[in-house]
């Protein structure tokens, strides 16, 4: 079946302004400023810049971590209940044009009111250009490799957060073998940490309603809830969540700068998430303060999740849900706790399925205010570790190996990443937008860096259709795998700021390696006649992944052909079953 591909889009401004309000931040003023989401005469050369601003004011890391620093996107304070939004530079671009033509067409007679008008627009500037500086802060000022600190929490309880738990590395870094040269990187990565969605903001406080409706609370650790107020947001990133991707930009930049240059800096692009765009755009940001402001990659690339969209999971509408697994599970494992619950508040009401939406409280609200939650004191280890294997069969079931439709859902980035490997044109007949990908200016292929920002459940199916993380069988729903060698965990795979990274390396060859790889390895002549072959390797939270799909060697190493030639799946459009997420 065919499916419509979108038009070519560019970076919008976040902040307040929908994608229709959005324009170019240079160039003509907004009335003559082309719109970022449709091109019928063609995509704009000028790269689109997000200045949607608002300060990160610190609270986590070094001392001098939250002193002003980086500028961060999609902070926002939570207070009273009441976001605060930042003053982006196009709405002072825009005020300033808007303002002066208005003068103009209003000079033409009526000069009474045209000097009332004056006056009135003199003093609007100077306050828009006062709040416009109040937010203004010096990059400089934030030491250059300071990095944040998790939440004072041991990791083994963080760590069984699933889904929100913060990001770690799986395993330390390995560095390249010595004698390989890398030569490309693809990194996909996750949003920073966030506030819960809208939907499970309504199930916690139906939750929460159902505690608190208690007479007394008999276990001192409840007694916090006679004077409780719910008070998180939604959606948003938080404080923390945004100094996650700035941190990983830093990472990245001190990690890779051999790959940089002024001619070379990383393609960035976003799905088209206020959460996911602020996040791409705090990792430029603390990639530019890693390297002095020396490079300053930019997002270029947003991709509107309501088209084709491959950073994103809403493009098969007849996949299945993880519900019936999730639902089995959690009527085991949350009723002792919820018999427990209302057993020490009397009056209370509460459903296995409640516990599902409290112990996620513990996460949300320590992530948010920088302090332990007293949610955390309700919950034992081991109930943490059930929470998260509810987590574990989610995904497993959502859009993983576990969902017939899961994998198909990351075949179009499978083979975008395919021709970014083969600095080849794009082949692919799913959720790929043909026309920006066949763009050199949207979807350039000759870069040494490319940084994508997605969901989870969009990198689960992308891990999926890889073919990493295969499972001896099916997660079992009824039953926790409490195999240590469990590879399957989603605080592993898919934590806030989670990520994969893809690395091409040049590697010389010896009879040995020869051997290993066959003749089939992608050989390169070298003036002083040494052949180097072309491989790669893949990093899950700098996990090193064995791919024996692909005969990985013990650096992870797999041969470059070998690894094109083992995503068949995705080469030939997910064997029919894109198809069937349609019909």
């Amino acid at each position: 079946m065919a499916h419509t591909m979108s038009e070519p889009h560019l970076e919008i401004n976040e902040g307040n302004l929908s994608p229709e309000e959005a324009y170019l931040e240079e160039g003509p003023g907004p009335e003559e400023g082309r719109p970022l989401l449709s091109f019928p005469g063609g995509v704009p050369t000028s790269n689109a810049r997000s200045v949607s601003l608002e300060p990160f004011n610190g609270g986590y890391g070094s001392p001098d971590a939250g002193v002003a620093g980086v500028k961060v996107f999609g902070v926002q304070e939570h207070v009273n209940s009441r976001k605060r939004s930042g003053w982006p530079s196009v709405l002072l671009h825009s005020s300033l044009w808007t303002l002066a033509r208005s003068f103009l067409k209003s000079s033409s007679g009526h000069r009474h009111y045209s000097f009332i008008f004056l006056v009135v627009s003199v003093i609007s500037l100077v306050v828009i250009l006062s709040l416009y500086l109040s937010e203004v802060i010096i990059v400089n000022s934030t030491p250059r490799n300071s990095a944040i600190q998790r939440p004072p929490f041991p990791p083994v309880i963080q760590n069984s957060w699933g889904a929100y738990t913060p990001y770690f590395p799986v395993q330390p870094y390995p560095l390249r073998p010595s004698h390989c040269t890398i030569t490309q990187v693809n990194l996909i990565q996750r949003h920073g940490a966030r506030f819960p969605t809208s939907g499970a903001s309504a199930r916690i406080k139906a939750a929460l309603q159902k505690l608190q409706s208690a007479t007394d609370f008999l276990d001192p650790k409840l007694k916090f809830l006679e004077n409780y107020t719910y008070t998180l947001g939604e959606n948003d990133l938080v404080a923390f969540g945004a100094a996650q991707s700035v941190d990983a930009g830093k990472e990245a930049y001190n990690r890779y700068s051999s790959l940089i240059s002024q001619d070379n800096l990383p393609f960035v692009r976003a799905s088209l998430s206020s959460r996911v765009v602020h996040s791409a755009n705090n990792w430029t940001a603390g990639f530019s303060l890693a390297s002095d402001e020396v490079f300053t990659p930019v997002l270029s690339v947003v991709l509107d999740e309501k088209l084709n969209d491959t950073l994103d999971d809403a493009m098969c509408p007849n996949a299945g849900t993880s519900d019936p697994q999730t639902s089995t599970w959690t009527s085991i494992y949350g009723a002792p706790i919820a018999a427990r619950l209302n057993a020490q508040a009397p009056g209370a009401t509460l459903t296995s399925a409640d516990i599902s939406n409290l112990i996620p409280l513990c996460a949300f609200e320590t992530l948010a205010t920088g302090n332990p939650s007293p949610f955390c004191d309700l919950f034992a280890l081991e109930e943490f570790e059930q929470y998260e294997y509810n987590g574990d069969l989610d995904k497993f079931y959502g859009t993983g190996y576990g969902q017939p439709l899961g994998p198909v859902q990351g075949v179009g980035y499978i083979n975008e990443l395919l021709a970014r490997l083969t600095e080849s044109p794009v082949r692919d007949n799913t959720q790929t937008n043909r026309t920006l990908d066949s763009s050199p200016i949207t979807f350039p292929v000759n870069r040494t860096f490319y940084a994508d920002f997605s969901h989870d459940n969009q990198m689960i199916a992308i891990y999926a259709a890889m073919g990493l993380f295969k499972q001896p069988g099916p997660l079992d729903p009824t039953k926790m795998d409490t195999d240590p060698g469990r590879t399957w965990v989603t605080s592993h795979l898919t934590p806030f700021s989670g990520r994969m990274v893809v690395e091409r390396l040049s590697c010389s060859l010896t009879d040995t390696s020869l051997g290993r790889f066959g003749r089939r390895v992608d050989v390169q002549r070298k003036d002083d006649e040494v052949e180097r072959g072309t491989f790669v390797r893949v990093l899950v939270n700098d996990a090193l992944q064995p791919l024996e799909f692909c005969d990985g060697d013990a650096d992870g190493l797999c041969a470059l052909d070998a690894f094109v030639r083992s995503q068949a799946y995705a080469r030939n459009d997910g064997e029919g079953d894109f198809e069937k997420c349609f019909s």
